[in-house]
């Protein structure tokens, strides 16, 4: 059995170290072609915050924005998210 407490524990960790790293540097030297995906309605990690300066950091990246796409696109908008994956790896 799983001790809640210590699960809880881990996991609050592991969130507030990832939300406290500065990955702009890192970013900035991505030197692959990219596809940058996020969702307009996307209420967890918002567009303008992230998906949209990561676009505008990784040189040639090429952005998709899914209209209401929620932080859990890949499930609400999977069709969609499928295409553009298998579009963007056969080019």
């Amino acid at each position: 059995m799983l001790d809640s407490g210590k699960n809880s524990s881990t996991c609050s960790g592991f969130f507030d170290s990832f939300s406290e790293t500065d990955f702009r540097a890192d970013i900035a030297k991505v030197d692959v072609p990219t596809l940058v995906i996020h969702g307009s309605n996307d209420q967890i990690v918002p567009f303008e915050a992230t998906g949209k300066l990561a676009h505008e950091m990784i040189e040639g990246s090429e952005l998709k924005v899914y209209e209401n796409g929620p932080h859990g696109f890949a499930v609400t908008h999977q069709d969609q998210l499928n295409a553009d994956l298998l579009a963007f790896l056969q080019k």
